[in-house]
């Protein structure tokens, strides 16, 4: 492994330029290399970032590259793929994307990488999964956004309903980066006292925190109907994970990670907390979910079964 700490971006859309800006803004890497399909924005984004340099806090060599640049790469991050278009799902893009980060995964491996995957295309659950295939990388090694952006969602609007810092709220968004996600109420505090007890002393109504979750699976809706796509949020998404790396952090985040009969399930990635260090998934944190978390968990996990089972084998064996 590169001492260099070196990220290689796959994708220069709006997501993987935002999480670029992110990373040229607060430092923390020496090296990124962009690559993508369409080499003259590849060349232009280089020549972009680059001449913010000067004002940066840290050094950064910043370069248009290809495939042959992940060998010794630290990270390589994919947000290639089609984009979610108003009124469609993240699940609607999943035989386009899969074919592409099908592809994107055979080249890098075949140019020597052996570092950690940080895979953001939607749908970013079964495309993790995708790309472990691929790769045949160990699955620790092997990382989904998940519901890392979902979660950031969920701080962001209860701290704003509480008027709390979103700094001091822990709670977590499980399951599908989508529609069928949900949030263990049980399992979630503002700062050392549980979220339900701070409802209940201050008469707050429990039924807004069904408002709150709907706010958070909708705002993705919302925003791409508004102004046709998300890239600020899941670029700080992506540049907290790179950070957790890199900074070998033992850092609890709720990634897509694979299952291997956590939480009653097996053979699939999707969103669940864990430790994430230079090594990627340290472990996993198993949740005691109750029954009726449980069923929404399992509901979730076997609507990305399914999509394995009916579109992803299909493409993996091609």
């Amino acid at each position: 492994m590169n001492t260099k700490r070196k990220v290689v971006l796959v994708g220069t859309g709006f997501v993987g330029m935002s999480m670029a800006y992110s990373l040229l803004n607060q430092g923390g890497v020496d090296e990124l290399v962009l690559v993508d399909i369409d080499k003259e924005k590849t060349i232009g984004e280089e020549m972009d970032l680059s001449h913010g340099l000067p004002y940066a806090p840290h050094k950064m060599e910043i370069k248009a590259g290809d495939y042959k640049d992940c060998k010794n790469a630290n990270i390589v991050v994919i947000t290639a793929g089609v984009t979610q278009k108003p009124g469609q799902s993240r699940l609607e893009l999943q035989k386009t994307n899969a074919k592409i980060v099908k592809d994107i995964t055979k080249n890098i491996m075949e140019n020597g990488f052996n570092g950690i995957f940080i895979v953001a295309s939607n749908p970013v659950d079964l495309m993790t999964y995708v790309v472990s295939e691929t790769s045949g990388m160990p699955r620790t090694k092997v990382i989904g956004t998940g519901t890392v952006l979902d979660t950031a969602r969920l701080r962001y609007l209860i701290a704003e309903y509480l008027e709390v810092s979103s700094k001091n709220v822990h709670a977590y968004i499980l399951g599908e980066h989508g529609d069928s996600s949900l949030v263990p109420w049980e399992h979630c505090y503002v700062g050392c006292k549980k979220l339900m007890d701070v409802m209940k002393d201050n008469n707050h109504p429990m039924e807004d925190l069904k408002k709150i979750h709907d706010g958070v699976w909708q705002a993705a809706y919302e925003i791409i109907e508004k102004k046709k796509a998300t890239y600020y949020g899941i670029g700080m998404a992506l540049n907290r994970l790179v950070k957790a790396v890199l900074n070998d952090e033992n850092a609890i985040l709720t990634v897509s990670a694979y299952l291997e009969h956590q939480y009653e399930q097996d053979g699939i990635y999707i969103g669940v907390p864990a430790i994430i260090n230079k090594n990627g998934v340290k472990e996993l944190l198993e949740l005691k979910l109750n029954k009726e978390d449980q069923e929404k968990f399992n509901y979730s996990c076997e609507i990305m079964k399914s999509n394995i089972k009916e579109h992803i084998k299909s493409i993996l064996e091609e």
